[in-house]
């Protein structure tokens, strides 16, 4: 039986709903993924460590120096380095909304805990179409973000779809008809329903899981 020690050195503190699309088995080694709003990391041990090819972005240049050096530390671990994925331009220090990756160039986005700090619902699209953008068709776009699901009558609105929540923070938060939406004008496909998990009253997390059509 693997001890707990041994699962987080091959998986690190992987978004335990990311974790459950791997064993969906919908993501195979050789495919390029990219860590929007990377931080440092914590969701790419996985793909760094079993021949994937992995970039990230982040506004932090501090967050993106931590997941250069957790890729260094990997790479004899992985074909990262034979795939390109130490280069310094696969992780990069900019905005989300303006990346400079080509159209199309990968098999899966990742957005996890990111879309809800978006200012207002322009900066909220920017981000999304530019995502959408550089995800290949056929790709898949996962995002985990904070939502009204479940808490219609606990969060306090601010402005536009700005929320005061129960935790004390402020946050952009979608709903489900949103999300349709969303998904239906950028041609979109539903790999599997939304799904909500509701955080002791306290703030809801929503998955959301599309293939580019």
């Amino acid at each position: 039986m693997q001890s707990s020690a041994k699962l987080q050195d091959w998986f690190g503190n992987i978004d335990i709903y990311l974790f459950d699309q791997l064993l969906k088995g919908r993501f195979a080694p050789g495919m390029r993924v990219l860590d929007a709003g990377c931080g440092s990391g914590r969701n790419l041990v996985y793909f760094l460590s079993s021949g994937y090819d992995v970039c990230g972005v982040d506004e932090s240049e501090e967050a993106i120096a931590q997941t250069r050096r957790l890729a260094s530390a990997l790479a004899h671990q992985s074909s990262a380095e034979a795939s390109g994925s130490l280069s310094a331009y696969s992780y990069r220090v900019e905005p989300i909304e303006r990346m400079s990756f080509d159209d199309g160039c990968f098999d899966v986005v990742l957005s996890s805990a990111v879309l809800h700090f978006a200012r207002d619902e322009e900066q909220w699209h920017a981000m999304m179409n530019e995502m959408w953008r550089v995800l290949k068709p056929g790709g898949i776009f996962f995002a985990r973000l904070a939502s009204t699901i479940g808490m219609e009558d606990k969060v306090e609105l601010i402005e536009g779809r700005r929320y005061h929540l129960p935790d004390g923070s402020d946050r952009f938060l979608v709903n489900e008809a949103m999300l349709m939406t969303i998904t239906e004008s950028l041609g979109g496909e539903f790999l599997e329903p939304i799904k909500t998990v509701v955080v002791q009253n306290m703030r809801a997390m929503t998955t959301w899981v599309v293939r580019k059509g």
